[in-house]
């Protein structure tokens, strides 16, 4: 599949994605692409983020193909039972975050439960050795239980412009492969 025939929805995490984060940049270079508002950035409600993407993926025209982070990818991941059987090509998941965690803070535990049932649609999940909100080998375990393909980005920390990744050309070539499989 190309970009040119799919609507993607960029879905970003908590506080929205920055100007300078990879997937503002993204969503400026790749034509078809629209993000999915929500609501509050700053005060998250679950099912109101839930309801945002599902809302978006009924409104495209063309086959759906998801870029998520962080706890975006959680909202698309509760959304997916509820979404249009065959709406939704594929997904590119990026930096889970683990909410279920004791650490993380009461904003984001609302989110938690983390479904674990599998995806009804193609997706990857990419995720980092050193990302300070999931542990690797959870991140694994989240891919496995949802079909995903597990994405070893390295030592990237949380794949956001913090860390580094604001044009993130690599995961941009890893989503057009990704395209390329759908």
């Amino acid at each position: 599949m190309k970009s040119a025939d799919c609507d993607i929805l960029v879905v970003p995490g908590y506080t929205n994605s920055g100007p300078d984060h990879w997937q503002s940049r993204w969503q400026e270079r790749l034509s078809t692409a629209r993000r999915v508002d929500q609501a509050s950035w700053d005060h998250p409600e679950p099912d109101a983020w839930r309801d945002a993407v599902i809302a978006a993926v009924q409104a495209a025209s063309r086959p759906v193909v998801l870029v998520a982070h962080s706890l975006g990818v959680i909202a698309c991941v509760q959304a997916a039972p509820y979404l249009p059987q065959g709406a939704v090509a594929g997904a590119f998941l990026v930096a889970l975050p683990d909410i279920e965690r004791p650490d993380t803070p009461a904003v984001l535990r609302r989110f938690a439960p983390i479904p674990r049932e599998p995806l009804p649609f193609t997706s990857v999940l990419v995720a980092s050795r050193t990302d300070p909100y999931t542990a690797y080998d959870r991140a694994g375990a989240f891919a496995a239980d949802w079909g995903a393909e597990l994405v070893d980005a390295g030592e990237s920390g949380h794949l956001n412009g913090e860390s580094g990744h604001g044009p993130w050309p690599e995961g941009l070539m890893r989503f057009a492969g990704f395209l390329r499989t759908l």
